[in-house]
């Protein structure tokens, strides 16, 4: 599996992975990160942030490979500026997204399409995940935003109210979409079967991406999709639970010390040692 370093891409989530407690990444981290590269290794974000929303990163990481998007719905690459794969949701996402409203009248939310996110109801919550992504929004009207292209939904409530929503949409039963929860105040409406897992069983087929070894690492549950589709999933220390039952190995730092670099610094290690003939 690491028998050559060039061979393997390393997938990262970014909140509670990638980014610390206070959404930066450590200077261990991006030391890590960079001497991986160096050495030949690719490495990747895979998230539920935007094009527009995570633009400020591709610089900070020097990233030249594509980036998961819209946990899972959408694969863009900054360096050629094309989007190389999308699946959005049906065209019943509106009125789906309008009955979870009427259900649940407490929560904000937001359409993500490839041009931008659009506000539709704009609680507390929904300010701030406009601030953490640093972007300026569109704001409409649900039935005011154009159909087709619709990436993902994204609820914002209190976290006392999530269980709620949960709760309706499991009773719907709706068939065309499915749905995670993607922090504790955010829960996400995508088309049926897209996750970063579906997402990277896409990447696997991009031009040049044949005979890779996949390394991903994430620690909430729309991360554990991703961790059973690659090669080997990992969790850092700060991972929900659910996540760490999912993964092949838990890392023994969290997102605030260094969990990525530990997980460069085992990749590396195996890669010596099978460079070294060492099973």
């Amino acid at each position: 599996m690491f028998s050559d370093i060039s061979k393997v891409v390393l997938v990262s989530d970014m909140d509670g992975t990638l980014l610390n407690s206070q959404k930066q990444i450590t200077d261990t981290d991006r030391k890590a990160i960079r001497r991986f590269m160096e050495l030949g290794g690719r490495f990747t974000v895979a998230t539920g942030r935007t094009i527009q929303s995570f633009e400020q990163y591709t610089s900070m990481l020097d990233l030249k490979m594509p980036v998961i998007m819209y946990n899972g719905a959408a694969i863009h690459d900054y360096n050629s500026n094309k989007t190389l794969y999308t699946h959005p949701l049906p065209k019943e996402a509106e009125s789906i997204a309008s009955e979870i409203l009427d259900a649940v009248p407490e929560a904000g939310g937001e359409v993500l399409k490839t041009d931008g996110t659009y506000v539709f109801r704009n609680n507390d919550y929904q300010q701030l995940h406009t601030k953490l992504c640093n972007i300026v929004p569109y704001y409409a009207a649900l039935h005011e935003i154009e159909e087709g292209g619709w990436l993902k939904v994204l609820f914002a409530m209190a976290p006392e109210e999530i269980p709620y929503i949960e709760l309706f949409a499991r009773q719907r039963g709706y068939d065309t979409v499915s749905f995670v929860k993607s922090s504790d105040i955010f829960y996400e409406m995508l088309p049926k079967g897209v996750s970063k897992g579906s997402a990277l069983n896409e990447y696997r087929k991009l031009d040049g991406m044949e005979g890779y070894t996949f390394v991903a690492v994430g620690d909430f549950d729309n991360d554990i999709e991703m961790l059973r589709e690659a090669d080997l999933g990992v969790c850092p220390s700060n991972a929900e639970e659910s996540v760490k039952a999912a993964a092949d190995l838990v890392l023994e730092h969290s997102c605030d010390d260094g969990a990525v670099a530990e997980l460069i610094e085992y990749i590396i290690s195996r890669c010596t040692e099978s460079a070294n003939g060492v099973k």
